[in-house]
């Protein structure tokens, strides 16, 4: 298991009855979570919640907060800093588990001790993007909704990064990819973060299971002949890292070399066990 137990200012306090309970900064969140299938470990926790996101029989769901929270506010991981706030889905704007997918890549990039560019693809809210920047790359970031771009860019501001270090594409991933093809532009890092089901700014339907095989293979056409490494995430249930190692293998290790692994990403829990976040699939050049 990858696990992401370095944070100060996120904390999964307890997890239970299809749901979890978070500290992020000073307040507390109770949102839903479907992997959390077992009972709670510290009922008396619950007790202490400043907003609680709850689903909808009908589909989707609301948030009822029990005290008025800041607009938004800020979450610091290392040296980076982030906006969050509770979204209509649920969301917060940042996925914290992924800071131990942020750590690996910085470091690849800290220890090239070369030019780095990384591509980002699926960015959202800029979190992987901002830890590449400030490890010394050149970050092209891709979204093809132009809200979590322009929330990145937030990002980038408040955690001090050169705003020459990134560039801000909103755009289909897939027809991104091939244009970079086409021009003939590469990069030494790639990431992906793609969603369950989707769609591109044009209307395009995005379909995980149809898609992601393709998308890994386009994007091997732009890895750079010195490449440091391509990271994919994935959420959804069932694409289990065996799947994410398979398609590495065939699509990036066969024709690179390198290594490939792939595993499980969780968070502590501070009550006990840990909670599954998805998995991650990792190729890495080999010195």
């Amino acid at each position: 298991m990858l696990i992401a137990s370095d944070w100060k200012d996120y904390e999964v306090l307890d997890t239970g009855d299809g749901e979890k309970l978070e500290r992020w900064n000073d307040i507390v969140l109770r949102r839903p979570d479907p992997q959390a299938i077992w009972p709670k470990q510290r009922p008396e926790l619950w007790t202490r919640v400043d907003a609680h996101y709850r689903r909808s029989t009908k589909g989707g769901g609301e948030w009822t907060f029990f005290r008025k929270l800041p607009e938004r506010w800020t979450v610091r991981y290392r040296d980076l800093k982030f906006y969050v706030h509770p979204t209509g889905f649920k969301h917060t704007g940042l996925f914290p588990e992924q800071a131990v997918n942020w750590d690996w890549m910085a470091d690849l990039i800290r220890t090239a001790d070369r030019p780095v560019r990384v591509l980002n693809l699926f960015g959202y809210t800029g979190g992987a993007t901002l830890a590449c920047a400030a490890a010394g790359a050149k970050v092209t970031h891709v979204d093809a909704a132009k809200g979590m771009v322009q929330w990145a860019g937030e990002n980038r501001r408040l955690a001090g990064i050169d705003e020459t270090r990134v560039r801000w594409i909103v755009d289909d991933a897939i027809k991104f990819v091939a244009r970079e093809a086409r021009r003939g532009n590469a990069y030494e890092g790639i990431l992906m973060d793609p969603p369950s089901y989707g769609r591109g700014p044009g209307g395009e339907v995005w379909k995980l299971e149809n898609e992601l095989y393709a998308l890994v293979a386009a994007c091997e056409k732009v890895l750079a002949k010195d490449a440091l490494f391509m990271l994919i995430n994935s959420y959804t249930t069932g694409l289990q890292p065996a799947v994410l190692n398979n398609m590495l293998q065939m699509a990036v290790a066969k024709a690179r070399g390198g290594r490939v692994t792939a595993d499980e990403i969780v968070l502590p829990v501070t009550a006990g066990g840990v909670l599954p976040c998805g998995a991650s699939g990792r190729w890495e050049a080999c010195a």
